[in-house]
């Protein structure tokens, strides 16, 4: 059976609050609200372009219409890794995965598109067997099934699975599939989501060996 990393995206493989900042403050700006920090928004972060709008909408007292998610979409998709920058010890640690025969797949909320231009922007397209987006199952995390759905469209089983992530949401999806997850505690999310978590990894080269040690295969 071939092992499976499936890995979220924002605040686990890639530091990508800096853009969706920028974006969010161009189309905030223009509307008369207060500029967000990169603090503010990567505490919103890992539920969906559409969560972010409306929860720093929320906080500035305004309601985001459709209007405001599309002028979010088409900005951050001009400007999807300006300051963009994968997380130290990715690259060298996914090749390594890759030249062992494992599998990779990205599961995250983050609407396809953009994930995929982010993630070709910064030379790692090409490492991924699928790149499940929150566009493209009809769930998304942190319901299970769009772990399951990744994973097949990967081609690979839940039975030789690994999630890596730093959001409850990841968690959460990892445990109704009923596979080990590593929580990225280098990412966005606050450590108390780590607590249900199979395992934490302070920096991906070593949420790559503890994979290596949870990844379930039969003997």
């Amino acid at each position: 059976m071939t092992p499976i990393l499936v890995l979220d995206l924002d605040g686990t493989l890639v530091d990508s609050v800096p853009d969706l900042t920028a974006s969010l403050n161009r189309v905030a700006t223009p509307r008369g609200l207060a500029p967000f920090t990169r603090p503010d928004v990567a505490a919103m972060v890992g539920d969906g372009a559409k969560a972010l709008v409306t929860r720093a909408f929320a906080a500035r007292g305004v309601v985001a219409d459709d209007a405001v998610l599309a002028a979010l979409l088409d900005d951050y998709g001009r400007h999807v890794a300006v300051e963009s920058r994968a997380y130290p010890g990715v690259e060298s640690g996914l090749r390594a995965l890759a030249a062992e025969g494992w599998r990779l797949a990205v599961c995250t909320n983050k609407p396809e598109s953009p994930a995929r231009a982010l993630l070709a922007a910064l030379g790692l397209g090409g490492l991924f067997a699928a790149i499940g987006g929150g566009d493209s199952f009809p769930t998304r995390k942190p319901d299970p099934a769009h772990l399951r759905a990744t994973i097949a469209a990967a081609g690979g089983l839940a039975e030789g699975a690994v999630m890596l992530g730093d959001h409850h949401n990841d968690v959460a999806a990892a445990s109704g599939v009923g596979i080990p997850c590593i929580f990225a505690a280098w990412g966005y999310g606050p450590p108390e989501m780590a607590a249900e978590a199979a395992a934490v990894a302070a920096d991906f080269t070593e949420a790559v060996a503890l994979a290596r040690r949870l990844i379930r295969l039969p003997n």
